[in-house]
């Protein structure tokens, strides 16, 4: 197991098990400085329990996991001020008004500034990038569930983390709120060049926002790519969709660029509404866990290359 290159996580071989029950089995990827992660999985699947395990919130029954080069169980305060969680859900203190709690949280992590980043966020700054500037005076009661999973999002990065870990973080968003949560991470990413790690059950938020996605069923990493990737290795045809002097036609093939090639060859600019469709991420998804679920994957699918040969 080794760890450069800009590797922010490195896990190899997990294994959790409670009493007789195995709920992840071998277990290995890595993510580098920057990138965005999105595990799917179904319900049961494991991924709150591998997050968990990466956050040092609970304990492995085997494997290796590196976090920032550091083992999580063993991790430090200097190690959690490095690192970003937002919860699925908290206790929160209703009584605290937003920016009153946002300030107080921050100052836990002014002692671990350093050359390079200077924590915590401006308070101010915080609020406006979570979309809770209206609601900055207000007591964290009179939140709406929308507003409440904002300012989790808010305390989750107070501190400007280097990876950032989110588990079903867009629930309870309108799609303006999912919306301004999608530019906010590609903010983290491309410009504090933040490594991201978050579950959703959203296919279309998943699609918009991972660099990479991890597919986890049966314990199991089973897939690991970008959309197009695993579009790609699931169905291998493309369908081209267009139009000829008002007519529609449709046509499947393997070789979407080639014959798309020969119809403008053989109808030049007559050729309208042109389109070529991959299997959408919904599509792959639902097709690898059906795989998997039929025995029909074998091995988990752990490399990009083992995904795209």
């Amino acid at each position: 197991m080794t760890s450069g290159d800009g590797v922010v996580l490195d896990v190899g071989a997990l294994r959790m098990r409670y009493d007789t029950t195995e709920v992840l089995r071998d277990v290995t990827f890595q993510a580098r400085r920057g990138e965005v992660l999105v595990m799917l999985g179904p319900n049961g699947a494991g991924k709150t329990t591998t997050l968990e395990i990466l956050e040092g919130f609970r304990t492995r029954s085997a494997g290796e996991v590196r976090v920032l080069g550091v083992d999580p169980a063993l991790g430090d305060e200097a190690w959690r001020a490095r690192v970003g969680v937002v919860l699925q859900s908290w206790r929160d203190h209703a009584k605290w008004r937003v920016r009153e709690l946002l300030a107080h949280l921050g100052a836990y992590y002014r002692p671990y500034s350093d050359g390079r980043t200077q924590k915590p966020w401006d308070t101010g700054e915080l609020i406006e990038m979570v979309g809770l500037t209206g609601q900055a005076g207000a007591k964290i009661s009179a939140l709406s569930g929308g507003q409440r999973r904002r300012l989790d999002v808010a305390i989750g990065i107070v501190g400007r983390p280097e990876l950032l870990f989110m588990d079903e973080p867009t629930a309870g968003f309108d799609p303006a709120a999912r919306r301004d949560f999608h530019d906010l991470v590609h903010r983290l990413a491309d410009l504090e060049d933040t490594t991201v790690l978050l579950t959703t059950h959203d296919l279309d938020e998943a699609e918009k926002l991972a660099d990479r996605i991890l597919i986890l069923a049966g314990g199991r990493i089973i897939a690991d790519g970008s959309a197009d990737e695993l579009s790609r290795s699931i169905a291998g045809e493309a369908e081209v969709r267009w139009t000829v002097g008002g007519q529609r036609f449709v046509h499947t093939t393997t070789e979407s660029t080639k014959y798309v090639h020969e119809l403008f060859k053989q109808h030049g600019d007559r050729i309208g509404d042109l389109e070529v469709r991959r299997a959408s991420l919904e599509d792959t998804y639902i097709a690898l866990v059906r795989r998997h679920e039929s025995g029909e994957s074998g091995a988990a699918v752990h490399t990009l290359a083992e995904v795209t040969r």
